[in-house]
C-alpha cells in the first residue's frame, strides 16, 4: 500500500509553518492516543503515522528532500521515521505542548496508561567531505566518533519518588471533580531508574566517553549539505533507554577541472583556432577517466557536446547524468609578428567574414536549451 502525503495526514499546506503543523499534529495525537484507543490497531497505526509526517516535516533537512524527492528521497536520504516505535513517539515529541512534560500527560494521566518511557541519548552530527568521483560512484567510508556509552560497573535502582513509572501524578480537586496530572520525575528524569553505584572515574550520568570506528556506506548520488542518519549510533542515554542517532552531513569537496550541476558534469574546453577550424580529436577529463572526443571542422565557440552517461548516477536510481562539454576557442592575448602577418592576410578574405545562418544558435537559445 502506498505511503499517504505527510501535509495530508497532518491536514496542512505545503506552506505550513511549524506552529500550524504543531497544532495539527496534536490534534491528531490526541485522537488517536492508545490510551484513549486501547485495542484499535488501526488507531496505533495512524497514531504513528501521524508522528513520522512530523516529525519529517518539522526537520528543514527533511522536509526539504521530502517536497523535492517525496517518499523516494526519504528513503534515499536515511531520513523518515518509519521504523519509530511508540517509545521512540513519546520520547521525541513529548514536549511539542509546552511545560517540559508530555504532551499526553495532561489529557491521559501519564504518557500510555502507566508505560515507562524511555529516555532518549543525544544525536550526534558530523561532517564528511567526499570528492566527486566518491560523490557519483559511492563509496564506503570508516569515521571515528566519540560516543556516551554506559560505563562498565556502573548498577540502577529503580527510583524511589516515581516507583520505576518515569512519572509523578498530582491529584487536584477542581469543582468538576478531582483530576490527576502527571509529569516527568525531576528525580530519575523519566527513565525510571537511578544510579545504585558507579566505579570511580564515571560521572553522575553512569556514561564515559568512547571512540568508536563506524562504518557508513555511502550511496551514489548524494548532494552536499545532504543528511544521511544511522539510528542508534549516537549517544546512549543514562541507564540504557533508546540511544540517540548519528547525522552525517556531506560535504562536497571542490574538483580542479570538473563541475556538478545536478546530475550532469560540466567542463570547460579551451581549443585553438586552428582546431576549431580544421578539426581534431581532443582528449578530456571525466569522473570515470580520461576520453578522446572529436572536434568537428568549423565548430563554434560556446558550442557544448554532451557525453551520455558520464555524469553522476542519480540518488534515486533514474540513471546518471552526462557530461556537458563547454567548447570555448582561445584567442590569444600576444602575437609575434610572424603570427600577425598571417593572421592579417586572412583578416580580409572572404571565408573569414563572420556569416551566421539560421542553423547558428544564439547565445539565449543555447542558455535555454542547456537547462
Amino acid at each position: 500500500m502506498a505511503k499517504r502525503d505527510y501535509y495530508d495526514i497532518l491536514g496542512v499546506s505545503k506552506g505550513a509553518s511549524d506552529d500550524e503543523m504543531k497544532k495539527a499534529y496534536r490534534k491528531l495525537a490526541i485522537k488517536y492516543h492508545p490510551d484513549k484507543n486501547p485495542d484499535n490497531p488501526e488507531a496505533e497505526e495512524k497514531f504513528k503515522e501521524a508522528a513520522e509526517a512530523y516529525e519529517v516535516l518539522t526537520n528543514p533537512d527533511k522536509r526539504a528532500r521530502y517536497d523535492r524527492f517525496g517518499h523516494d528521497g526519504m528513503r534515499a536520504g536515511g531520513g523518515g521515521a518509519g521504523g519509530m516505535n511508540m517509545d521512540d513517539i513519546f520520547s521525541q515529541f513529548g514536549d511539542i505542548f509546552g511545560g517540559g512534560g508530555s504532551p499526553f500527560e495532561s489529557f491521559f494521566g501519564g504518557g500510555g496508561g502507566g508505560r515507562s518511557r524511555q529516555r532518549k541519548g543525544t544525536n550526534l552530527r558530523v561532517k564528511l567531505k567526499l570528492t566527486l568521483d566518491e560523490i557519483a560512484n559511492g563509496v564506503e567510508k570508516k569515521i571515528k566518533v566519540k560516543r556516551l556509552i554506559n560505563a562498565e560497573g556502573v548498577t540502577f535502582k529503580t527510583c524511589n519518588t516515581c516507583g520505576g513509572s518515569g512519572q509523578t501524578k498530582k491529584v487536584v480537586n477542581t469543582m468538576l471533580g478531582q483530576m490527576v496530572s502527571a509529569s516527568t520525575c525531576h528525580t530519575c528524569q523519566g527513565s525510571g531508574k537511578i544510579i545504585d553505584k558507579r566505579p570511580p572515574g564515571v560521572d553522575s550520568t553512569g556514561l564515559e566517553m568512547m571512540e568508536e570506528v563506524i562504518p557508513i556506506k555511502i550511496p551514489a548520488g548524494v548532494s552536499d549539505g545532504m543528511q544521511l542518519s544511522m539510528s542508534g549510533k549516537g549517544n546512549m542515554a543514562p541507564g540504557g533507554g533508546v540511544p540517540g542517532d548519528l547525522l552525517i552531513v556531506i560535504e562536497e569537496a571542490e574538483h580542479d577541472v570538473l563541475k556538478r550541476d545536478g546530475n550532469n558534469i560540466v567542463f570547460d574546453l579551451y581549443v585553438n583556432f586552428a582546431d576549431a577550424a580544421l578539426g581534431s580529436s581532443i582528449e578530456v577529463p571525466t569522473i570515470d577517466g580520461a576520453v578522446r572526443i572529436k572536434i568537428d571542422p568549423g565548430t563554434q565557440s560556446g558550442k557544448i557536446l554532451r557525453l551520455r552517461g558520464k555524469g553522476v548516477r542519480d540518488i534515486n536510481g533514474y540513471g546518471k547524468g552526462d557530461q556537458l562539454i563547454h567548447v570555448n576557442v582561445w584567442t590569444p592575448k600576444k602575437l609575434n609578428s610572424e603570427e600577425k602577418e598571417m593572421l592579417e592576410r586572412l583578416r580580409s578574405a572572404d571565408n573569414f567574414e563572420p556569416k551566421p545562418g539560421k542553423g547558428e544558435k544564439g547565445f539565449f537559445e543555447k542558455i535555454r536549451e542547456f537547462f
